[in-house]
Protein backbone atom coordinates (compact mmCIF):
# COMPACT_ATOMS: atom_id res chain seq x y z
CA UNK A 1 0.00 0.00 0.00
CA UNK A 2 1.41 3.41 -0.93
CA UNK A 3 1.00 5.83 1.99
CA UNK A 4 0.06 8.79 -0.18
CA UNK A 5 -2.20 7.13 -2.75
CA UNK A 6 -4.14 5.14 -0.19
CA UNK A 7 -4.40 7.68 2.63
CA UNK A 8 -8.19 7.43 2.52
CA UNK A 9 -8.11 3.79 3.48
CA UNK A 10 -5.80 4.33 6.43
CA UNK A 11 -8.48 5.44 8.86
CA UNK A 12 -10.84 2.65 7.78
CA UNK A 13 -8.21 -0.01 8.31
CA UNK A 14 -6.82 1.43 11.54
CA UNK A 15 -8.98 -0.50 13.95
CA UNK A 16 -8.27 -3.80 12.18
CA UNK A 17 -4.49 -3.48 11.96
CA UNK A 18 -2.15 -5.44 14.13
CA UNK A 19 0.81 -3.28 15.03
CA UNK A 20 4.30 -4.55 15.52
CA UNK A 21 7.11 -2.72 17.27
CA UNK A 22 10.52 -3.02 15.70
CA UNK A 23 13.77 -1.63 17.09
CA UNK A 24 16.50 -0.34 14.79
CA UNK A 25 19.86 0.98 15.87
CA UNK A 26 20.65 3.19 12.89
CA UNK A 27 18.84 5.60 10.62
CA UNK A 28 20.57 3.78 7.78
CA UNK A 29 18.06 0.99 8.46
CA UNK A 30 15.05 3.34 8.24
CA UNK A 31 13.54 4.14 4.85
CA UNK A 32 13.53 7.92 4.42
CA UNK A 33 10.34 7.89 2.35
CA UNK A 34 8.45 6.02 5.06
CA UNK A 35 9.84 8.37 7.72
CA UNK A 36 8.68 11.34 5.66
CA UNK A 37 5.08 10.11 5.86
CA UNK A 38 5.12 10.86 9.59
CA UNK A 39 3.49 14.08 10.74
CA UNK A 40 5.69 17.12 11.24
CA UNK A 41 8.91 15.83 9.66
CA UNK A 42 8.65 17.42 6.18
CA UNK A 43 8.55 21.12 5.38
CA UNK A 44 6.51 20.54 2.20
CA UNK A 45 3.79 18.64 4.09
CA UNK A 46 0.37 20.13 4.76
CA UNK A 47 0.41 23.15 7.12
CA UNK A 48 -1.40 21.23 9.85
CA UNK A 49 1.62 18.94 10.13
CA UNK A 50 3.55 21.83 11.78
CA UNK A 51 7.05 21.05 10.53
CA UNK A 52 9.72 20.64 13.21
CA UNK A 53 13.26 20.49 11.76
CA UNK A 54 14.67 18.46 14.63
CA UNK A 55 12.56 15.37 13.94
CA UNK A 56 13.34 15.45 10.23
CA UNK A 57 15.23 12.52 8.75
CA UNK A 58 17.90 14.97 7.56
CA UNK A 59 18.67 16.27 11.06
CA UNK A 60 18.56 12.97 12.94
CA UNK A 61 20.55 11.06 10.34
CA UNK A 62 23.15 13.86 10.21
CA UNK A 63 23.71 13.59 13.97
CA UNK A 64 24.36 9.87 13.58
CA UNK A 65 26.38 10.02 10.38
CA UNK A 66 28.65 12.78 11.70
CA UNK A 67 29.47 10.76 14.81
CA UNK A 68 27.69 13.12 17.23
CA UNK A 69 25.02 10.65 18.40
CA UNK A 70 26.62 7.24 18.22
CA UNK A 71 27.70 4.37 20.44
CA UNK A 72 31.16 5.97 20.65
CA UNK A 73 29.67 9.09 22.28
CA UNK A 74 27.27 7.19 24.54
CA UNK A 75 24.18 7.50 22.31
CA UNK A 76 23.33 4.00 21.07
CA UNK A 77 20.32 4.12 18.74
CA UNK A 78 17.29 2.05 19.79
CA UNK A 79 14.64 3.71 17.66
CA UNK A 80 11.12 2.34 17.97
CA UNK A 81 9.17 1.81 14.74
CA UNK A 82 5.44 1.04 14.83
CA UNK A 83 4.56 -0.93 11.70
CA UNK A 84 1.32 -2.38 10.38
CA UNK A 85 0.70 -5.51 8.39
CA UNK A 86 0.27 -3.29 5.33
CA UNK A 87 3.95 -2.17 5.38
CA UNK A 88 3.05 1.37 6.47
CA UNK A 89 5.13 3.06 9.16
CA UNK A 90 2.41 4.22 11.55
CA UNK A 91 4.65 5.68 14.18
CA UNK A 92 8.20 6.16 15.40
CA UNK A 93 10.05 7.26 18.52
CA UNK A 94 13.71 8.37 18.27
CA UNK A 95 15.38 6.69 21.23
CA UNK A 96 18.89 5.97 22.55
CA UNK A 97 20.49 3.79 25.20
CA UNK A 98 22.79 6.09 27.18
CA UNK A 99 25.70 5.56 29.51
CA UNK A 100 25.65 9.17 30.82
CA UNK A 101 23.35 12.20 31.09
CA UNK A 102 25.24 14.68 28.93
CA UNK A 103 23.61 16.66 26.12
CA UNK A 104 20.04 16.32 27.42
CA UNK A 105 19.25 19.65 29.16
CA UNK A 106 16.81 17.97 31.58
CA UNK A 107 19.07 17.19 34.47
CA UNK A 108 18.87 13.87 36.30
CA UNK A 109 22.44 13.75 37.64
CA UNK A 110 21.12 13.98 41.20
CA UNK A 111 18.82 10.99 40.66
CA UNK A 112 21.70 8.97 39.23
CA UNK A 113 24.03 9.89 42.08
CA UNK A 114 21.47 8.99 44.78
CA UNK A 115 20.66 5.65 43.16
CA UNK A 116 24.32 4.73 42.70
CA UNK A 117 25.13 5.61 46.33
CA UNK A 118 22.23 3.37 47.42
CA UNK A 119 23.78 0.47 45.51
CA UNK A 120 21.77 0.68 42.30
CA UNK A 121 22.88 1.05 38.69
CA UNK A 122 21.32 4.07 36.99
CA UNK A 123 23.18 3.59 33.73
CA UNK A 124 22.50 2.44 31.10
CA UNK A 125 19.16 4.17 30.67
CA UNK A 126 16.83 4.94 27.75
CA UNK A 127 16.59 8.48 26.43
CA UNK A 128 13.81 9.36 23.97
CA UNK A 129 14.87 12.76 22.73
CA UNK A 130 16.64 14.74 20.05
CA UNK A 131 20.33 14.69 21.03
CA UNK A 132 21.83 18.00 22.13
CA UNK A 133 18.58 19.83 21.32
CA UNK A 134 16.54 21.46 24.13
CA UNK A 135 13.53 22.24 21.95
CA UNK A 136 9.98 21.03 22.45
CA UNK A 137 8.64 19.02 19.54
CA UNK A 138 6.83 15.81 18.66
CA UNK A 139 8.34 12.71 20.20
CA UNK A 140 5.59 10.16 19.48
CA UNK A 141 5.69 10.57 15.71
CA UNK A 142 2.61 9.26 13.92
CA UNK A 143 1.53 8.76 10.33
CA UNK A 144 0.20 12.02 8.90
CA UNK A 145 -3.06 10.33 7.78
CA UNK A 146 -3.62 8.16 10.83
CA UNK A 147 -5.44 9.05 14.08
CA UNK A 148 -2.57 9.72 16.50
CA UNK A 149 -4.00 8.43 19.79
CA UNK A 150 -3.62 4.64 19.34
CA UNK A 151 -0.17 4.97 17.75
CA UNK A 152 1.08 7.28 20.49
CA UNK A 153 -0.14 4.88 23.16
CA UNK A 154 1.51 1.92 21.43
CA UNK A 155 4.84 3.76 21.16
CA UNK A 156 4.83 4.92 24.79
CA UNK A 157 3.96 1.42 25.97
CA UNK A 158 6.69 0.04 23.72
CA UNK A 159 9.18 2.30 25.47
CA UNK A 160 8.23 0.75 28.81
CA UNK A 161 8.52 -2.77 27.39
CA UNK A 162 11.95 -2.01 25.96
CA UNK A 163 13.12 -0.66 29.33
CA UNK A 164 11.87 -3.73 31.18
CA UNK A 165 13.13 -6.25 28.64
CA UNK A 166 16.67 -4.92 28.76
CA UNK A 167 16.63 -4.44 32.55
CA UNK A 168 17.35 -0.73 32.28
CA UNK A 169 16.84 1.60 35.23
CA UNK A 170 14.60 4.07 33.49
CA UNK A 171 13.29 5.72 30.32
CA UNK A 172 13.18 9.48 29.85
CA UNK A 173 11.26 11.46 27.23
CA UNK A 174 12.29 15.09 27.19
CA UNK A 175 10.80 18.29 25.76
CA UNK A 176 7.43 16.65 25.22
CA UNK A 177 4.67 18.80 23.64
CA UNK A 178 1.47 19.50 25.57
CA UNK A 179 -0.59 17.18 23.39
CA UNK A 180 1.60 14.16 24.16
CA UNK A 181 2.29 14.42 27.89
CA UNK A 182 -1.10 12.91 28.81
CA UNK A 183 -0.27 9.73 26.90
CA UNK A 184 2.75 9.17 29.11
CA UNK A 185 0.91 10.03 32.32
CA UNK A 186 -1.79 7.49 31.43
CA UNK A 187 0.95 4.84 31.33
CA UNK A 188 2.39 5.79 34.74
CA UNK A 189 5.30 7.90 33.54
CA UNK A 190 6.23 10.61 36.03
CA UNK A 191 5.58 14.15 34.81
CA UNK A 192 8.35 16.71 35.20
CA UNK A 193 8.22 20.41 34.33
CA UNK A 194 10.86 23.04 33.72
CA UNK A 195 11.06 26.48 32.20
CA UNK A 196 12.32 28.17 29.06
CA UNK A 197 11.89 31.68 27.67
CA UNK A 198 10.11 32.23 24.36
CA UNK A 199 9.18 35.29 22.35
CA UNK A 200 5.60 35.44 21.08
CA UNK A 201 4.79 37.46 17.99
CA UNK A 202 1.50 39.12 18.92
CA UNK A 203 0.92 40.48 15.44
CA UNK A 204 3.90 42.85 15.51
CA UNK A 205 4.78 43.93 11.99
CA UNK A 206 8.21 45.23 12.95
CA UNK A 207 10.45 45.64 15.99
CA UNK A 208 9.22 49.14 16.85
CA UNK A 209 5.67 47.79 17.24
CA UNK A 210 7.02 45.30 19.75
CA UNK A 211 8.90 48.06 21.60
CA UNK A 212 5.65 50.01 21.95
CA UNK A 213 4.29 47.26 24.21
CA UNK A 214 7.15 47.61 26.73
CA UNK A 215 7.43 49.94 29.69
CA UNK A 216 9.25 53.18 28.96
CA UNK A 217 12.29 52.18 30.99
CA UNK A 218 12.66 48.79 29.27
CA UNK A 219 12.09 50.32 25.85
CA UNK A 220 14.88 52.86 26.35
CA UNK A 221 17.21 50.20 27.73
CA UNK A 222 16.75 47.91 24.73
CA UNK A 223 17.24 50.73 22.23
CA UNK A 224 20.51 51.66 23.94
CA UNK A 225 21.61 48.03 24.14
CA UNK A 226 21.09 47.47 20.43
CA UNK A 227 22.84 50.71 19.54
CA UNK A 228 25.90 49.89 21.66
CA UNK A 229 26.07 46.33 20.30
CA UNK A 230 26.56 47.63 16.77
CA UNK A 231 29.19 50.19 17.62
CA UNK A 232 32.76 49.62 16.50
CA UNK A 233 31.58 49.19 12.92
CA UNK A 234 29.74 45.89 13.44
CA UNK A 235 27.25 44.81 10.79
CA UNK A 236 24.82 41.86 10.83
CA UNK A 237 24.22 39.33 8.05
CA UNK A 238 21.47 36.71 7.81
CA UNK A 239 22.78 33.65 5.97
CA UNK A 240 20.58 30.77 4.84
CA UNK A 241 20.16 28.41 1.91
CA UNK A 242 22.88 28.91 -0.70
CA UNK A 243 24.69 31.37 1.55
CA UNK A 244 25.86 28.46 3.71
CA UNK A 245 29.09 27.59 1.96
CA UNK A 246 31.82 25.39 3.38
CA UNK A 247 33.89 28.51 4.06
CA UNK A 248 31.06 29.94 6.13
CA UNK A 249 30.76 26.68 8.06
CA UNK A 250 34.50 26.79 8.77
CA UNK A 251 34.10 30.24 10.27
CA UNK A 252 31.06 29.36 12.34
CA UNK A 253 32.60 26.11 13.57
CA UNK A 254 35.49 28.13 15.02
CA UNK A 255 32.94 30.20 16.98
CA UNK A 256 31.06 27.09 18.09
CA UNK A 257 34.11 25.15 19.27
CA UNK A 258 35.42 28.10 21.27
CA UNK A 259 32.16 28.42 23.22
CA UNK A 260 31.59 24.65 23.43
CA UNK A 261 35.05 24.02 24.85
CA UNK A 262 34.47 26.55 27.60
CA UNK A 263 30.95 25.33 28.43
CA UNK A 264 31.18 21.55 28.15
CA UNK A 265 34.87 20.76 27.82
CA UNK A 266 34.26 19.07 24.49
CA UNK A 267 31.80 20.38 21.87
CA UNK A 268 29.00 17.95 21.06
CA UNK A 269 28.72 18.65 17.32
CA UNK A 270 31.39 17.82 14.75
CA UNK A 271 32.45 19.85 11.74
CA UNK A 272 30.99 17.11 9.50
CA UNK A 273 27.56 17.64 11.08
CA UNK A 274 27.44 21.24 9.88
CA UNK A 275 28.39 20.21 6.35
CA UNK A 276 25.63 17.58 6.33
CA UNK A 277 22.87 19.93 7.45
CA UNK A 278 24.15 22.51 4.99
CA UNK A 279 23.80 19.91 2.27
CA UNK A 280 20.46 18.43 3.35
CA UNK A 281 18.45 21.20 5.02
CA UNK A 282 20.10 24.54 4.25
CA UNK A 283 16.74 26.30 3.85
CA UNK A 284 15.91 25.34 7.44
CA UNK A 285 19.06 26.94 8.84
CA UNK A 286 19.71 30.59 9.66
CA UNK A 287 23.14 31.86 10.64
CA UNK A 288 23.12 35.32 12.21
CA UNK A 289 26.67 36.55 11.69
CA UNK A 290 28.35 39.70 13.03
CA UNK A 291 30.92 41.26 10.72
CA UNK A 292 33.60 43.88 11.52
CA UNK A 293 36.14 45.23 9.03
CA UNK A 294 35.08 42.64 6.47
CA UNK A 295 35.64 39.70 8.85
CA UNK A 296 33.10 37.67 10.79
CA UNK A 297 33.71 37.89 14.54
CA UNK A 298 30.62 36.24 16.04
CA UNK A 299 27.59 34.21 15.04
CA UNK A 300 24.61 32.14 16.14
CA UNK A 301 22.87 29.22 14.45
CA UNK A 302 19.08 28.97 14.32
CA UNK A 303 16.70 26.43 12.80
CA UNK A 304 13.49 27.44 11.04
CA UNK A 305 10.29 25.50 11.69
CA UNK A 306 6.78 25.94 10.33
CA UNK A 307 6.02 28.85 12.66
CA UNK A 308 8.97 28.91 15.06
CA UNK A 309 12.59 30.02 14.97
CA UNK A 310 14.74 27.84 17.21
CA UNK A 311 17.87 29.51 18.55
CA UNK A 312 20.73 27.11 19.24
CA UNK A 313 24.47 27.79 19.46
CA UNK A 314 26.48 31.01 19.69
CA UNK A 315 30.18 31.78 19.53
CA UNK A 316 32.63 34.62 18.97
CA UNK A 317 36.31 35.42 18.52
CA UNK A 318 35.99 39.04 19.68
CA UNK A 319 34.19 40.40 22.73
CA UNK A 320 31.90 43.40 22.24
CA UNK A 321 29.34 44.77 24.72
CA UNK A 322 25.84 43.34 24.24
CA UNK A 323 26.79 41.61 20.97
CA UNK A 324 25.62 38.24 22.32
CA UNK A 325 22.17 39.67 23.08
CA UNK A 326 21.97 41.34 19.67
CA UNK A 327 22.96 38.27 17.66
CA UNK A 328 21.04 35.67 19.66
CA UNK A 329 17.88 37.44 20.79
CA UNK A 330 17.18 40.75 19.06
CA UNK A 331 18.11 39.56 15.58
CA UNK A 332 16.05 36.40 16.10
CA UNK A 333 13.02 38.57 16.85
CA UNK A 334 13.76 40.70 13.77
CA UNK A 335 13.90 37.59 11.57
CA UNK A 336 10.70 36.14 13.04
CA UNK A 337 8.79 39.38 12.46
CA UNK A 338 10.17 39.75 8.93
CA UNK A 339 9.12 36.19 8.04
CA UNK A 340 5.79 35.96 9.84
CA UNK A 341 6.90 33.41 12.44
CA UNK A 342 4.84 33.27 15.62
CA UNK A 343 7.50 32.17 18.12
CA UNK A 344 11.20 32.36 18.90
CA UNK A 345 12.56 29.66 21.20
CA UNK A 346 15.91 30.81 22.49
CA UNK A 347 17.20 27.54 23.96
CA UNK A 348 17.61 26.36 27.53
CA UNK A 349 17.43 28.45 30.72
CA UNK A 350 18.33 32.12 30.93
CA UNK A 351 16.28 34.60 32.99
CA UNK A 352 18.26 37.39 31.29
CA UNK A 353 16.01 36.78 28.27
CA UNK A 354 12.99 38.12 30.20
CA UNK A 355 13.95 41.79 29.88
CA UNK A 356 14.39 41.27 26.12
CA UNK A 357 10.79 40.20 25.55
CA UNK A 358 11.10 36.45 26.10
CA UNK A 359 8.51 35.22 28.60
CA UNK A 360 8.61 32.03 30.73
CA UNK A 361 7.04 28.94 29.18
CA UNK A 362 6.62 25.58 30.90
CA UNK A 363 8.35 22.60 29.31
CA UNK A 364 7.49 18.97 29.99
CA UNK A 365 9.25 15.63 30.27
CA UNK A 366 8.12 12.10 31.15
CA UNK A 367 10.05 9.52 33.18
CA UNK A 368 9.50 5.79 33.64
CA UNK A 369 11.52 4.44 36.58
CA UNK A 370 11.55 0.72 37.25
CA UNK A 371 12.90 0.56 40.81
CA UNK A 372 10.01 1.23 43.26
CA UNK A 373 12.17 3.00 45.82
CA UNK A 374 13.77 5.34 43.31
CA UNK A 375 10.43 5.94 41.60
CA UNK A 376 8.74 6.91 44.88
CA UNK A 377 11.57 9.26 45.83
CA UNK A 378 11.57 10.96 42.43
CA UNK A 379 7.77 11.19 42.37
CA UNK A 380 7.77 12.99 45.72
CA UNK A 381 10.50 15.35 44.55
CA UNK A 382 8.64 16.17 41.33
CA UNK A 383 5.51 17.24 43.21
CA UNK A 384 7.48 20.03 44.88
CA UNK A 385 9.49 20.84 41.75
CA UNK A 386 6.35 21.33 39.66
CA UNK A 387 4.98 23.70 42.30
CA UNK A 388 8.23 25.67 42.30
CA UNK A 389 8.28 25.91 38.49
CA UNK A 390 4.71 27.23 38.47
CA UNK A 391 5.38 29.71 41.27
CA UNK A 392 8.57 31.04 39.66
CA UNK A 393 6.77 31.37 36.33
CA UNK A 394 4.05 33.48 37.94
CA UNK A 395 6.63 35.72 39.59
CA UNK A 396 8.62 36.19 36.39
CA UNK A 397 5.51 36.96 34.34
CA UNK A 398 4.53 39.60 36.89
CA UNK A 399 7.93 41.26 36.49
CA UNK A 400 8.11 41.08 32.71
CA UNK A 401 9.03 44.09 30.57
CA UNK A 402 5.56 44.68 29.14
CA UNK A 403 3.23 47.47 30.08
CA UNK A 404 0.37 46.42 32.33
CA UNK A 405 -2.90 45.85 30.52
Amino acid sequence: MDAQENSGSVNEAASQLEFQLRIVSSFKDIDETRWNALSGVRRDAEPSACYNPFVSYAYLSALEEAGCASSDTGWLGQHLLLEGDDNILYGALPCYVKSHSQGEYVFDHGWADAFERAGGHYYPKLQASIPFTPATGPRLLTHADFPPVPARSALANGLKLLTDRHHLSSAHVTFVPDEEIGTFEDLDFLHRTDQQFHFRNCGYQHYDRFLETLTSRKRKALKKERRVALENGIEIDWLTGRDLTENIWDVFFEFYTDTGSRKWGRPYLTRTFFSLIGERMADDVLLVMARRDGRYVAGAINFIGADTLYGRHWGCIEDHPFLHFEVCYHQAIDFALANGLSTVEAGAQGQHKLSRGYLPVTTHSAHYITHPGLRNAVADYLVHERQDVERIGDVLNAHGPFRKG
